[in-house]
């Protein structure tokens, strides 16, 4: 028979796994990556589902943050909408300010500096567009769709020079989801404060890019 000391060990050590495995799993495991669970809301479920936007899952991504999804309406989700899109600019745009400092030939040299004044010209227009969406959201349709040209014509110069860099092809990729994403959210703030019923020709030139795969 075992001493009674040993007995009281095993029935504490029992007691102890029986009070652990008890316990609700959230005090033993931390609750990481909780940011990941954050359920998307209405105002973007309803814009990554919109006509305009080239990649959903990109869309529902990108707009994952907890500051997007407190936005309470179209015109805070814009503005945000139109930030992210500037920072992903500036982002790309040091990437083409270092790619071009290495030696090339002056045909890589010609479509980087055609790149860079793109990717200049849609910094600009993503932070005039914040400005826009309240009193004129036609012209911030505008201002975002026309950007959509500028980084095609990038790409073109990128491929007739035969300029092969991942990171600016994904960079220009990104850049195109975001002014599908812009597009969208300012087509919507149109229809809420409708002072045009016409369709402005814009609308016709996003849509023959898009069909076009530019």
């Amino acid at each position: 028979m075992a001493p009674p000391y040993q007995l009281c060990i095993v029935l504490v050590i029992f007691l102890s796994i029986f009070s652990l495995s008890s316990l609700p799993t959230s005090a033993i495991i931390p609750k990481a990556n909780v940011s990941l669970l954050i359920p998307s809301s209405q105002l973007v479920e309803n814009l990554c589902n919109g006509k305009a936007i080239q990649n959903h899952r990109f869309c529902l991504k990108a707009l994952s943050t907890p500051e997007v999804i407190a936005a309470m309406d179209t015109t805070q989700l814009g503005t945000l909408i139109m930030k992210l899109g500037a920072a992903n600019a500036k982002a790309t745009l040091n990437v083409y300010n270092e790619i071009i400092k290495k030696p090339g030939s002056p045909q890589a040299l010609k479509a980087l500096n055609c790149c860079i004044e793109a990717y200049k010209y849609a910094i600009l227009s993503f932070e005039m567009v914040s400005s826009e969406l309240v009193e004129d959201p036609q012209t911030a349709n505008y201002d975002v769709a026309v950007i959509g040209p500028e980084i095609a014509n990038c790409e073109k110069e990128l491929i007739n020079a035969k300029v092969q860099a991942p990171r600016l092809l994904a960079g220009n990729r990104f850049i195109k989801y975001y002014v599908s994403m812009g597009y969208e959210i300012t087509s919507t703030l149109e229809l809420e404060n409708p002072n045009d019923t016409s369709t402005p020709c814009w609308e016709s030139i996003y849509k023959i890019l898009c069909l076009n795969g530019i």
